[in-house]
């Protein structure tokens, strides 16, 4: 069985991260798409990603992940929340979308046919679980 080294693996989170944060750029600049309330949280927690893990990378710090694991665990518990409301698992009485902007649950939250809450949640998973395999090489 093949291991992936700790720099690495932080080199595939902090991909991910970036991928991530300019897709979400691309998707509201360049496309006008207004982000929700519980998106503009989201990004709250994967822009500090791109920068923390980049140079984290950058100054060869090999316990970064550890922030990477904290950022990732916020954004999953954001997106796990939106992704609650997008498939109504979580009452529409306490959506913090329907007061003001975009709603938290329509149309405007798919990208190719794919949720984007969905597509979050899956990028601070696998970021968070990337940071946490970062770290398993610096306890030999």
């Amino acid at each position: 069985m093949t291991r992936i080294s700790g720099e690495t693996a932080l080199g595939l989170a902090w991909i991910i991260a970036l991928v991530a944060s300019l897709a979400v750029l691309f998707i509201g600049e360049v496309l006008g798409q207004t982000p929700c309330v519980l998106c503009w949280f989201q990004r709250a927690f994967m822009f500090p990603l791109a920068i923390v893990l980049g140079l984290g990378l950058w100054w060869q710090d090999q316990k970064v992940g550890r922030y990477g694991i904290v950022l990732a665990l916020g954004g999953a518990v954001v997106a796990l929340w939106h992704m609650g409301l997008y498939v109504g698992i979580i009452p529409e009485s306490i959506k913090p979308c329907t007061e003001t902007g975009p709603s938290c649950t329509d149309d405007n939250q798919l990208v190719f046919g794919i949720p984007i809450p969905l597509m979050a949640l899956a990028a601070f998973i696998i970021i968070g679980l990337l940071s946490a395999l970062s770290l398993k090489e610096t306890h030999k």
